[in-house]
């Protein structure tokens, strides 16, 4: 039964120690910025606010993707 918690707190202190990849970080930013954008640009066509297409999600993405990114980036 020691055993168990053992790996528990082992595990626990890895996950603590790990710096992650970034790699991971900027992919997961890219997808949940195109992903927020589209909701934004279309919840915007819907009001009358934005024009839907693709190039206002691309730059609403942009935007997103590189505030989120230097937020980020600040905080650590």
């Amino acid at each position: 039964m020691s055993d168990a918690d053992d790996d528990r707190a082992g595990f626990r202190e890895g996950l603590e120690s790990s710096p992650g990849d970034p790699r991971v970080v900027a992919v997961l930013n890219a997808i949940l910025s195109i992903t927020f954008a589209w909701l934004l640009v279309w919840g915007g066509s819907v009001v009358g606010v934005l024009e839907y297409g693709l190039a206002t999600v691309g730059l609403v993405a942009a935007g997103l993707f590189v505030f989120t990114f230097v937020m980020s980036d600040a905080s650590s």
